[in-house]
């Protein structure tokens, strides 16, 4: 590490190296996928409307798995327990999901087509980041087997 890094590493370690700082990190990447599930969850007649119209069929059966999904996973996260899990439930479910509503190539050029790429891109950063979640997670554990 050069001179610099290491001084700027050691000024931001004890604010961004927190637990604190962790589980908001953690509360910011899970939030729209609580938010998500909370929304169905008290307008399920909505969350139908949803699968319906992604062609998603039996569509109140689906309904019923993306809220589980989205809110379990999340406190898995939020929790520890197996984050490694939830973390690639979320990446695999918001990936699938990706690949089925924002289909931009599908669309004319155009305002609709561009912001359905940028939400389509920014998506796939979820996907990283809950792939980066599972393998530090997985890591972590890795890491405490070797000290013991």
């Amino acid at each position: 590490m050069h001179a610099l890094e290491s001084r700027l590493a050691a000024i931001a370690r004890p604010v961004f190296g927190t637990p604190a700082a962790q589980f908001i990190a953690y509360l910011g990447l899970c939030a729209a996928y609580l938010q998500g599930g909370l929304n169905k969850l008290t307008d399920f007649p909505g969350a139908i409307g949803e699968m319906t119209h992604f062609g998603v069929s039996p569509a109140p059966l689906f309904a019923v798995l993306v809220i589980a999904l989205e809110l379990v996973a999340s406190l898995m996260i939020l929790t520890g327990f197996f984050r490694w899990l939830g973390a690639l439930g979320l990446a695999a479910f918001t990936l699938l999901a990706t690949f089925l509503a924002l289909r931009f190539w599908e669309l004319t050029p155009g305002m609709e087509r561009f912001m359905a790429a940028n939400s389509f891109f920014e998506h796939l950063g979820l996907v990283g980041g809950f792939l980066l979640v599972a393998w530090l997670d997985l890591d972590r554990d890795t890491t405490k087997t070797k000290e013991i």
